[in-house]
């Protein structure tokens, strides 16, 4: 399949993405926040992610700067990327609406704090984390380069494996034996019904 639809479908989902954020960013930005557990790790890890998820694919899309790490795949793996856009953004959007004024890209507990458990969040516990997932996923088989394809598996990978136990550790601390139970009814990533 020609590079640059691949490039220029990735890129409208980006941005779609962004579109999706910007209103929780900015709207949560005033939260009283009571419990900040923001570490060195943390930050570094969300740095890392934002490069291998925005920074690496757009120099990629725009520049020829990571041309000499292409890589080509059959074109059924396109359009399997393609496909699973939507769901990824469809999640992504339904995630931060579900959470409401309870998201935060990072690990703290606000005032008036709530353990949401309805919408996708009742069939699984991170939904966010799955549309990443998808997202990453279909930026290997879109963005067919080594950095600006793969850095997002790589770098999401790190933030999720590091990451996951604390935000549970943290929601459990939070709201002990109602986050217990609601982990008892969910998976993680994966929806259970």
């Amino acid at each position: 399949m020609d590079t640059l639809i691949l490039k220029v479908v990735f890129t409208v989902f980006l941005l779609l993405c962004m579109v999706v954020r910007y209103p929780h960013a900015r709207r949560n930005k005033n939260n009283h926040i009571i419990s900040d557990r923001k570490t060195r790790q943390e930050r570094v890890l969300l740095g890392g992610a934002f490069l291998g998820m925005m920074v690496f694919p757009m120099l990629y899309v725009f520049t020829g700067l990571f041309e000499f790490a292409n890589y080509t795949l059959p074109i059924y793996l396109h359009v399997t990327g393609m496909v699973l856009l939507i769901p990824a953004l469809w999640l992504f959007y339904r995630s931060h609406k579900d959470l409401g004024r309870n998201w935060s890209a990072t690990l703290e507990i606000r005032s008036e704090h709530s353990l949401v458990t309805n919408g996708v969040y009742k069939y699984m516990r991170h939904p966010m984390y799955s549309a990443c997932w998808l997202w990453v996923i279909c930026q290997a088989l879109l963005l067919n380069n080594f950095i600006g394809g793969l850095t997002g598996l790589l770098a999401f990978g790190m933030l999720y494996f590091l990451r996951i136990g604390k935000e549970e550790a943290m929601m459990e601390r939070e709201f002990g034996e109602q986050y217990q139970t609601y982990k008892s009814l969910t998976h993680r990533v994966l929806p259970k019904f």
